[in-house]
């Protein structure tokens, strides 16, 4: 590519990547915030058939489904701005959590006008502590291993691949991310610290598989979402995937 080309090439791009920065970390803080408010209400998506450990629903927080949102947005943005970009915006975004809660607690805490209605608001919105203990370490170190995991793969094949690092890496990242929250939610916090309940084995281990399997089969299915973002925002990079 000459000179010239390469440089309208470049002023053509670079305004999609700018605003596909923007855009990536509305997604991301947006969907990380929906999810602290929403953790509290246990959904329960039924199946068509029983699975083992799961039965016929899987019962999992609503915070999930948004949760997952985040590790798409980590990935496109890993992938199109770079490993210690993307480290970046996760632990801001863990410091974040923290605002988050300052806030709401602070507006609970606050005088209300009408008693019957802040007590209802406190319902919906009062983070547990068990919730907020379990999901804040299995943020931190679930996007972490993310982004470290994603761009080693890069490496590994040498930016070819794209579909591979993104299941791979979204994949074990929520693994791990499953295991940590449910295990400090809903056993560690209870029993060690008498935060929250605890549940039985036979429970913690159906949340931890039925949250997985919902987790795993978003991560595929937003592949080719992935594709389409850097697609769109880089559309001259030269790649192999």
């Amino acid at each position: 590519m000459s000179g010239n080309a390469a440089a309208t090439a470049n002023s053509r791009t670079e305004p999609r990547l700018a605003a596909g920065q923007v855009g990536l970390i509305a997604l991301f803080v947006t969907a990380l915030v929906t999810a602290q408010l929403t953790a509290a209400k246990l959904l329960a998506l039924p199946l068509p058939v029983e699975l083992p450990w799961v039965g016929g629903a899987i019962v999992l927080p609503g915070a999930a489904l948004a949760y997952a949102l985040t590790f798409f947005a980590s990935d496109c943005y890993a992938e199109l701005y770079g490993r210690r970009a993307a480290q970046i915006v996760v632990n801001v975004a863990f410091v974040m959590n923290f605002v988050v809660l300052a806030l709401v607690w602070s507006t609970i805490a606050a005088p209300a006008a009408d008693p019957e209605f802040a007590a209802t608001f406190e319902a919906a919105l009062a983070p547990a502590g068990n919730i907020v203990a379990g999901s804040l370490l299995a943020y931190v170190v679930s996007q972490n291993y993310d982004v470290l995991v994603f761009h080693r793969l890069r490496e590994v094949t040498d930016g070819s691949y794209l579909w591979l690092r993104n299941i791979v890496s979204t994949g074990t990242s929520q693994a791990i991310d499953t295991i940590i929250f449910v295990s400090v939610a809903f056993v560690l916090a209870p029993q060690l610290f008498g935060i929250g309940f605890a549940l039985p084995l036979e429970e913690v281990l159906a949340l931890i598989v039925g949250q997985y399997l919902l987790k795993l089969l978003i991560a595929i299915a937003d592949t080719p979402f992935v594709y389409a973002v850097v697609a769109v925002l880089d559309p001259d990079r030269e790649r192999n995937q």
